[in-house]
C-alpha cells in the first residue's frame, strides 16, 4: 500500500507535465494565395530549420503508392531522416528514380524494379525537392519534399493549411509548390494559434 501511495501522486505529477507542455505548443492556420497558378491545392507550408535545434528521425514510415501509373500522393512532405515505402498496387513493374535532391545530381537515386504487389524503401537524409519518375512510364511524375523540421503542411484544395503543436517562438516559414517561386515570411508564434497570410507567385 505505501508503494502505491507513493507512486500515485508521481503519477499525477508527471501527467501534469505533460499537459502543460502541451498546453504551451500553438499552432498556424493560414491560407495561400496564387495568382497565375493552376492551383492553390498541395502546396508545402514549412517552418525552416531552427538554429541551434535538432529532431531525430521519425520512427514511422511515410508512403508513396503506385497506382493505376500514377504516384499517390502526387506530391508528399517529410521530415529530414523520413523513410518512404514506395508501393506498387499495379499489376506492372515500375522503376522509381530521382534525378537529383534540389538540383543536386549526386543524390540522384534509382530504385530499378518495384515488381507489382512488392515495396521497397528509401531513407531521404537530405533536405530538398526530389522528383521522382518510373523508366518504364515516361507520364508519371510526383514530388517528395524533405524539410528540415517536423512542422509542415499541405495546402488543401482551397489554400487553407493548418501546421500543428510548433512550439513558441520566431521562425521562418517558406513555401514551395510545382509551379510557383519560393516565398518566406518570417512569423512569432504563441501558445495559441496564429493566422498567416501567403502568396505564391508563378
Amino acid at each position: 500500500m505505501k508503494t502505491i501511495r507513493r507512486t500515485a501522486p508521481l503519477a499525477v505529477l508527471f501527467g501534469a507535465l505533460l499537459v502543460a507542455g502541451l498546453a504551451q505548443a500553438g499552432e498556424v492556420n493560414g491560407k495561400v494565395s496564387a495568382p497565375g497558378l493552376k492551383s492553390v491545392a498541395n502546396i508545402a507550408v514549412y517552418i525552416d530549420a531552427i538554429p541551434g535545434k535538432k529532431f531525430d528521425p521519425p520512427v514511422a514510415h511515410a508512403t508513396v503508392d503506385q497506382r493505376n501509373q500514377t504516384f499517390i500522393p502526387r506530391t508528399l512532405v517529410i521530415s529530414r531522416g523520413t523513410t518512404v515505402d514506395f508501393l506498387n498496387s499495379d499489376h506492372v513493374a515500375h522503376n522509381v528514380y530521382w534525378p537529383s535532391i534540389n538540383g543536386n545530381k549526386a543524390l540522384r537515386h534509382s530504385m530499378t524494379i518495384v515488381s507489382p504487389g512488392h515495396t521497397k524503401s528509401f531513407q531521404f537524409d537530405n533536405v530538398g525537392t526530389a522528383q521522382l519518375f518510373c523508366n518504364l512510364h515516361v507520364e508519371m511524375a510526383g514530388y517528395i519534399v524533405v524539410v528540415p523540421t517536423p512542422y509542415f503542411a499541405l495546402t488543401a484544395y482551397d489554400g487553407n493549411f493548418t501546421i500543428k503543436d510548433v512550439p513558441p517562438g520566431t521562425y521562418t516559414l517558406k513555401t514551395w509548390s510545382e509551379d510557383g517561386k519560393p516565398t518566406m515570411q518570417t512569423v512569432t508564434l504563441t501558445d495559441a494559434t496564429t493566422s498567416v497570410q501567403l502568396t505564391v507567385n508563378k
